[in-house]
């Protein structure tokens, strides 16, 4: 690893002391950053657990604000320090984080998702899932109780989706659920086979009282509507993009980026099936064998292949790979629902960086045209680099900026502005992978106008939607206009808008900040404009909220 280029500051040591305790007040966010000792761990989400971490924010918002900045690396990491903390403090103190249930990203899908992250390749290694799954149904318990004291409770489509989540990974003697699969693919024997059943069991037990108490008791205080209004979007914005965005501009400017993507995506659709449209365009590529691939094995040597050339390709010419960022794993989810995602590699990257795909029950084949410009943004120069390249950089971030500084439009941003880079470098020139990528970005401009419309109950501008105002069935069909999935797919699409306010707006948000402050810097520098130094620049900063992020590209 790099070693730091000056002694480290007292920023630096706060910062560094703060991962250390912020792993122990939420030991999943451990196991994903690779803080070690915490695995066997779950976060106390009781009201006392909650009551504890915002403390934990606020100490450290204070000490932040007394510690002198030794020179502009330091400003740069006491300015993110002080907005990323801020905006998790601010969803604490309106009751948001201690209310958090819903279909997609929650307290709830923790503990699922996390066990995909655990090493299980020795005896030592399952002992510890099996004293973290003996723990989940307290875990589960304390959960509820924080969601039952909270004075905010979530809609009720996501409180009935949260449930179905819940049974489903808890499974039933006709069907058993993830649990009881994690355990049955434990190669061991003995008291640790039996202890693993014991606590699976127990598990699909707890998950199954979890969803019938949330119907039961949350259910009947939940408010039917989905929209969550202006007043609690803004504090989730906030936290989300890092910055104070202005929703009505955002959201009429949504409408034009989703015009100028749809006019673009005919263009090419008409270049692939002259006179047949996107559908017909779409079709013709679908029905193309050699863009299929066909199996789970296939599918992930295809995925790995595609990121390990694009790494090949951009390295040493557009980008500088630290060496350790050159690995990256391609996997597939072992349940379905969970989409494409991204999980970083360990501070000592014993556990590489990771894209997963998540594919529907019962589909094991894809059509790649879809899929290229998705390990562009998963992968490299999307998030794997971006991630990668902060985790490996201890020369000029400290731990904190390594490891826990993370804001959705500064990632997503740049996973987006990835996908449009590598289209303007080459690698998307075939008519399919192109009409792949913006069909991508039609989906996110869409995210924009909807999510925004439907939070905010905001006016939809004439024809351009099934009706006036923004309705389920009127979201629904919007998606079937300007979204190219399975309807299943869509579904869950629009209950993910629904349960989460503010995040879905992030990637085109971002994406936007990047490509204006790169032609900013373009003009300002005229000839002498280097692409590559730009974005080593960029992304020596670290993740920042897209208000700092903007001032700090002001300056390049």
């Amino acid at each position: 690893m790099t070693e730091p280029t000056r002694p480290a500051s007292p920023l630096d040591r706060l910062a560094d002391a703060y991962v250390d305790e912020y792993a122990a007040s939420q030991p999943v966010i451990a196991t994903y950053i690779g803080v070690p000792g915490h695995d066997d761990r779950w976060p106390d989400l009781t009201t006392a657990g909650h009551e504890a971490h915002a403390g934990l924010l606020r100490r450290t918002i204070a000490a932040v604000q007394r510690t002198e900045p030794v020179d502009r690396r330091d400003e740069v990491a006491r300015g993110a320090m002080l907005e990323r903390l801020g905006a998790e403090l601010a969803r604490y103190d309106a009751g948001l984080a201690q209310s958090q249930l819903n279909s997609t990203q929650s307290p709830l899908q923790e503990f699922r998702v996390v066990f995909d992250l655990m090493p299980v390749d020795t005896e030592d290694d399952w002992a510890v899932v099996a004293r973290r799954l003996t723990a989940l149904p307290d875990a589960l318990q304390g959960y509820l109780a924080g969601l039952t004291d909270a004075g905010r409770v979530p809609a009720a489509r996501q409180l009935r989706l949260a449930a179905a989540s819940a049974r489903k990974w808890a499974g039933d003697p006709a069907r058993p659920g993830f649990y009881a699969g994690l355990v049955a693919g434990a190669a061991v024997s003995g008291p640790l086979a039996a202890d693993l059943a014991r606590a699976a069991e127990g598990v699909g037990a707890a998950m199954h009282a979890f969803a019938d108490a949330v119907e039961r008791d949350l259910l009947p205080r939940a408010p039917e509507a989905d929209g969550v209004g202006r007043e609690v979007y803004a504090v989730e914005s906030r936290w989300f993009t890092g910055a104070d965005l202005d929703l009505d501009e955002t959201y009429a400017w949504g409408w034009e980026e989703l015009a100028r993507v749809r006019a673009e995506k005919e263009a090419v659709a008409e270049s692939i099936a002259p006179g047949q449209g996107i559908a017909g365009a779409m079709a013709a590529l679908d029905a193309d064998p050699a863009r299929m691939v066909r199996g789970r094995e296939a599918l992930q040597e295809w995925l790995q292949r595609t990121a390990d050339q694009a790494i090949a390709a951009l390295d040493g010419t557009h980008f500088d790979l630290d060496p350790r960022v050159r690995r990256i794993e391609g996997l597939l989810t072992p349940t379905s629902g969970e989409g494409v995602y991204y999980s970083g590699p360990t501070e000592d990257f014993s556990r590489p960086g990771r894209m997963w795909w998540s594919l529907p029950d019962g589909v094991t084949d894809m059509t790649t045209w879809r899929e290229t410009t998705t390990v562009f943004h998963e992968g490299a120069p999307g998030h794997h680099l971006q991630i990668g390249q902060q985790v490996a950089n201890a020369a000029l971030l400290n731990r904190w900026q390594r490891l826990l500084a993370l804001c959705s439009a500064h990632a997503e941003g740049w996973a987006l502005y990835a996908e449009r880079l590598m289209g303007e470098l080459g690698f998307l020139d075939d008519p399919g992978d192109r009409l792949g990528m913006l069909d991508a970005q039609e989906l996110r401009a869409a995210r924009v106008v909807l999510d925004i419309g439907v939070h905010l109950d905001l006016p939809i501008p004439p024809g351009a939607a099934e009706g006036p105002r923004w309705t389920y069935d009127v979201a629904l069909a919007f998606l079937r206009h300007h979204v190219s999935m399975e309807d299943a797919m869509l579904v869950d699409e629009l209950h993910r808008y629904l349960g989460w306010p503010g995040q879905a707006p992030v990637y085109k948000v971002g994406e936007r900040v990047f490509l204006t402050c790169r032609e900013q810097a373009r003009l300002r520098a005229g000839d002498d404009f280097d692409l590559a130094a730009w974005h080593r620049a960029v992304l020596d900063l670290g993740s920042l909220g897209l208000a700092p992020l903007t001032a700090e590209l002001a300056r390049m």
